[in-house]
């Protein structure tokens, strides 16, 4: 009996990658648990490196089927789309669980942590120092990664390469930031709910950022190699919705601060 297989959608091969995507993140997940309790970082490392593995394989299929092999479709883009879309969405559920916690926490503190917020003890960042310039760079981002989608779709490939060169560069010099202000926090993740929904949110966020410029690097070599055209370039678009949802999302450490003084202005002005 002859089978047709004359359809537009894309029937996907067997596939290892959800596997040991699945195993890599219970392994960084594991190792990060017990770095948190003074335990060595070595289960940590072996669990980042199986998901920086597991990224590219996956990646380089896709980027296989979609260029080389046709797989792609309109109907199958179209797919991809509403799917990223429906991401987005829950990201944004995600983080709303961060914001609610957040404003319960500030907006009316409880006698636990003195009635006040930041809770008694709490010694916070000053927002106009490197949260301000966080805040700076996100927004930058947003800027460049625009600058790069709209060189793209007018087919002008030196100004799509720079775009996409200093969001990159950008995302870097941001998680070095972030990393910098977790070594010199003055409080923990274990100092109250302040230190909790600070460095969840935050430290969510900056995760979010380290896969948005991974994503971003993927694009720069796929754009490098000519995978993209003017109208066929859904790829480039995920990255772009990615990195401009998480350029102006709120959970930012500049931003959490931000929301620190509206409220302090808020408090005091109408009292």
């Amino acid at each position: 009996m002859k089978i047709n297989f004359n359809h537009p959608y894309h029937l996907v091969d067997y596939s290892p990658w959800p596997l040991t995507g699945a195993i890599g993140t219970m392994t960084l997940v594991t190792g990060m648990v017990k770095w948190f309790h003074n335990f060595n970082i070595n289960l940590l490392i072996i669990g980042y490196l199986i998901i920086i593995l597991t990224m590219y394989q996956w990646w380089r299929d896709i980027c296989r089927e979609g260029t080389l092999q046709g797989k792609h479709t309109i109907l199958v883009t179209t797919g991809l789309r509403w799917g990223m879309i429906l991401f987005i969405v829950s990201e944004i559920f995600f983080f709303l669980s961060f914001f609610w916690a957040f404003f319960h926490s500030s907006l009316a503190p409880n006698i636990e942590i003195g009635s006040i917020w930041p809770p008694v003890g709490i010694i916070t960042f000053n927002p106009f120092q490197i949260p301000l310039l966080n805040t700076i760079i996100l927004i930058s981002s947003g800027v460049t990664i625009t600058w790069a989608h709209h060189a793209l779709m007018e087919n002008n490939y030196s100004q799509c390469t720079k775009g996409l060169f200093m969001t990159i560069i950008l995302g870097i010099y941001f998680t070095i930031l972030q990393a910098y202000e977790y070594l010199e926090a003055p409080f923990t993740i274990a100092d109250s709910i302040y230190g909790s929904t600070f460095f969840m949110a935050t430290g969510f966020h900056g995760l979010h950022v380290m896969i948005g410029t991974m994503f971003l690097i993927t694009c720069l070599m796929r754009h490098l190699n000519k995978h993209f055209s003017s109208n066929h370039h859904f790829g480039f678009e995920a990255a772009a919705w990615y990195c401009i949802f998480h350029s102006n999302s709120i959970p930012r450490t500049s931003r959490y601060n931000w929301n620190y003084i509206f409220n302090y202005l808020l408090n005091t002005t109408f009292k």
